[in-house]
């Protein structure tokens, strides 16, 4: 049995795992879950429908994109996508944060408010490829049903759609201008950063036709960027700059972050911390109330997701492990782009990510 892996081309987290299995050069299958698949081997696995999933080739099931690519990068070895010097690791987990769980709201608005009828046929063809296109666009809007329900849970709405593009079409051209100097964020090698971006960027903004049209107009190099990430001409090839150098071109794009997605984490762990003294012992929900944000001047309000906060603490964590002058650089890091609330950020609890849900961590 060699390995599969269940995703789709229009799934944001496929996209992820995919363009880091191809440029690993990793042995593998991918299949694209059909109703028997998803009743007979993702939901009995996993606990619930969710895609990518792999399937090892001894039977273990691995769900969560990270811990996918952790996998491998531990089973194949070098070249790694970590980069080994302090501030270019920690701005890559960073990156790969801000990309997984911020970029989701221009992902979702574009797809939803841009390309929907495009997307529910899309769904209906990957469920039932043989079926008439009737019954295809039937079950497209079956499933996008579910999806197109997260947008207002997002905080994605009439009032928060002008920030949401403007912070957006600001990010593009921040991008840009980083890609029209360095092929990846951090040199010639891609890191967990680029692929934490590529799933937005990709299957969302790029794939998608109405906003594929936007980022090719406004950012050609960063289309070109994603053209780059996901059909790599060089796998396992390429550097990180050297010196532990973090490119003036990508700060903005961590000032961003800063401004943008770190008051909504920090909002997140309060309410999570809530939510923990209420129910010590409780299954820890996807998302704990409402957080208010602001992006672009305008305000609004999403869903506090605690998965959030476990990405969060991996790049936390890093940066916990280190000592003395690497620790500093980290720190002069934060400084630098505006980040100091993460220096003694407050975590409700230690998170882990065990048998394919979120749990807190015994200790």
């Amino acid at each position: 049995m060699t390995t599969t892996m269940y995703g789709s081309p229009a799934s944001l987290f496929s996209g992820k795992a995919r363009a880091y299995l191809d440029w690993k050069g990793a042995d593998y299958t991918e299949i694209a879950p059909n109703l028997q698949i998803r009743n007979e081997v993702i939901v009995p696995a996993i606990g619930r429908m969710i895609i990518p999933v792999v399937e090892l080739s001894d039977g273990t099931m691995l769900q969560d994109t990270s811990l996918i690519i952790d996998h491998f990068e531990s089973t194949l070895g070098s070249p790694s996508i970590y980069p080994d010097t302090p501030r270019q690791h920690f701005a890559a987990r960073l990156l790969e944060c801000f990309g997984d769980e911020w970029l989701v709201l221009p992902a979702m608005h574009y797809r939803w408010n841009y390309n929907e009828d495009w997307i529910l046929e899309e769904f209906g063809r990957n469920m039932m490829p043989d079926a008439p296109r009737d019954q295809q666009i039937a079950a497209g809007t079956m499933i996008g049903k579910q999806f197109r329900g997260f947008v207002p849970i997002l905080g994605i709405n009439e009032e928060t759609i002008p920030g949401i593009e403007a912070s957006y079409e600001a990010l593009l051209a921040d991008l840009d201008a980083h890609f029209a100097k360095h092929d990846f964020l951090l040199g010639s090698r891609p890191s967990i950063g680029d692929f934490g971006l590529i799933g937005p960027l990709y299957a969302h903004l790029y794939r998608d036709p109405a906003s594929g049209e936007i980022m090719k107009r406004l950012a050609p190099r960063v289309a070109e960027w994603v053209e780059r990430m996901v059909a790599p001409s060089e796998p396992l090839s390429g550097e990180f700059l050297p010196n532990d150098e973090i490119p003036p071109t990508l700060i903005p794009v961590l000032e961003r972050m800063m401004r943008e997605h770190v008051p909504f984490l920090a909002q997140t762990a309060a309410l999570f911390s809530d939510w923990l003294k209420q129910n010590p012992t409780g299954d820890i929900p996807r998302g704990v109330r409402m957080a208010s944000f602001e992006i672009e001047g305008v305000k609004g309000e999403g869903i506090a997701r605690t998965f959030s906060l476990w990405m969060l603490q991996r790049a936390l964590d890093y940066m916990s492990s280190l000592e003395g002058a690497d620790r500093d650089v980290c720190l002069d890091l934060l400084q630098e782009c505006g980040g100091t609330a993460l220096i003694d950020f407050s975590m409700p609890a230690r998170l882990a990510y065990e048998n394919h849900t979120l749990v807190v961590a015994d200790g």
